[in-house]
């Protein structure tokens, strides 16, 4: 699959400092996200695809601004991108596209994207795996899926802080709301 160039971009307002990440709802948000999300404060949430019924953002925009891509079974989410170029005025950007990743490594297409548009951050879903990880240079993070579950994977959101000393990426279980890291 050939990735061209993004043609959608988004620039974040400067007070923005806590970034909510959601992917993979399917319809069906879990019970526990909103409430997950609310004790989060996120300035803004992204969600990277796989949304389903297109009325579940709503509970996410009550919520903070949002900014949203589509995922493989959108196929009536005809005004949203495939692909979004994020720029925090810190100097921060973020690649989100919902398909990045094969295993632990970005997909070849993904990271040339990413280079092209001077990313620092690929934020994807589909796998509904929660992941960290860094590849070629470039920092990737899937916040799993707080839609339904899927085997024995977890229910989870992500975040991204941007502090003073950087950018701290992790992962909120939805059902007990707190950290969740791999066991």
């Amino acid at each position: 699959m050939a990735l061209a160039q993004v043609k959608h971009s988004a620039t974040l307002p400067p007070a923005v400092r806590r970034i909510a990440v959601v992917a993979d709802t399917h319809s069906f948000p879990h019970a526990g996200t909103a409430a997950a999300l609310a004790a989060l404060k996120p300035d803004a949430i992204l969600h990277a695809g796989d949304i389903g019924d297109l009325a579940c953002l709503e509970v996410f925009r009550a919520i903070a601004p949002l900014y949203a891509i589509r995922g493989n079974i959108d196929t009536r989410a005809d005004d949203l991108p495939d692909q979004l170029v994020i720029d925090h005025p810190n100097g921060l950007r973020v690649l989100m596209v919902h398909i990045g990743v094969y295993g632990p490594k970005l997909r070849a297409e993904v990271g040339k994207l990413a280079r092209q548009e001077k990313a620092a951050l690929v934020v994807c879903g589909h796998s509904h795996v929660p992941f960290i990880g860094v590849d070629r240079g470039l920092y990737i993070f899937n916040p799993g899926s707080c839609g339904p579950r899927r085997q024995h994977l977890p229910i989870v959101v992500g975040h991204i802080d941007l502090t003073p000393t950087g950018v701290k990426l992790a992962h909120v279980d939805c059902e007990t709301g707190q950290v969740w890291s791999p066991p």
